[in-house]
């Protein structure tokens, strides 16, 4: 495992986008990536879907058999400000991130032009300004289908770096046992989990994960209270049996041992901080590689269709 940093100082950005308004959530995307740089930061992870935002609590007029103009036209204001990649927006990022000198990993609603598919995609920013790669989430959980397509093995996208190889899967792909074998086969040792999940358990997850994969595990999720979604949506009555905390957050980062590095953080908006040290991967490998001499390659194989 060859790389030639000891360490890497890591910012995790929990935090509330500006609900479906993809220009001002954009804006504070490139606050808070030159907020990270000022503060040494080589590395800012934002949340799943942070542009224009995770839709929670919103059913789009879905019921089985039928759909609702009104919730089309909800939908169609989520598409109208979600991102094209590439596009100015990924560029005006990118120009953040070099001007910053740092990685950026970054969870936006992906748009499709040509047939206007909306994706839950993950970008990747290098301190160089450029766009490194993207992964769309392979499986929408529960009612996200409605309003996501799936990805596909084209976008087990991995990037080589500095400080190792850094990847990502997104919320509850992770409990996808054979996808995240594939990122441990890539030699991902920074894992980076965008999240929308913020119940105790996810902890339980993350922690495994970083025990399973050898690796630093960065777990990123926003903090929404409700009264940050425009009031004028056509169905923002469902909001009304939601808690005024919506989604508490919880971010964190673990290091291979499954210990905690930093957090987690609830119920407030904040730049988490942390220094991984890099050692630490290969120290944890000495009882146990996942993808090494304790996978057993004459009894199992994966098959990743790419």
């Amino acid at each position: 495992m060859k790389k030639t940093k000891q360490s890497l100082q890591v910012a995790v950005a929990q935090a509330a986008p500006v609900i479906m308004d993809k220009e001002k959530t954009i804006d504070k995307v490139i606050r808070l990536i030159k907020q990270a740089g000022q503060q040494g930061a080589e590395l800012i992870v934002f949340p799943e879907s942070f542009v224009p935002a995770y839709p929670r609590g919103f059913s789009y007029g879905f019921v089985v058999g039928s759909r609702t103009m009104a919730g089309r036209q909800d939908w169609k204001r989520y598409y109208d400000n979600s991102v094209l990649v590439p596009s100015n927006d990924t560029a005006i990022i990118g120009q953040a991130a070099k001007e910053a000198n740092l990685y950026v990993s970054l969870g936006i609603t992906e748009r499709d032009a040509l047939n206007c598919t909306l994706y839950c995609t993950n970008i990747f920013f290098g301190p160089d300004g450029q766009l490194l790669g993207k992964h769309r989430k392979l499986k929408p959980t529960g009612s996200e289908r409605c309003i996501w397509g799936e990805g596909d093995g084209s976008s087990l996208a991995t990037i080589t770096t500095p400080f190792g190889i850094m990847g990502s899967l997104i919320c509850w792909e992770n409990y996808m046992p054979l996808a995240r074998a594939a990122m441990y086969a890539k030699g991902v040792t920074i894992y980076i989990a965008p999240t929308a999940d913020a119940r105790e358990q996810w902890q339980a997850t993350v922690r495994h994960i970083a025990l399973e994969g050898r690796c630093f595990v960065i777990s990123c999720n926003q903090y929404v209270a409700k009264d940050m979604n425009p009031s004028d949506l056509n169905y923002y009555s469902e909001l009304n049996d939601q808690p005024e905390i919506m989604c508490p957050g919880g971010s964190c980062i673990v290091n291979p041992f499954g210990e905690y590095v930093a957090g987690p953080v609830w119920n407030k908006e904040e730049l988490l901080h942390a220094e991984l040290n890099l050692d630490q991967v290969v120290l944890s490998r000495l009882d146990f590689d996942p993808c090494g001499h304790y996978s057993r390659p004459d009894v199992f194989q994966l098959k990743i269709h790419e």
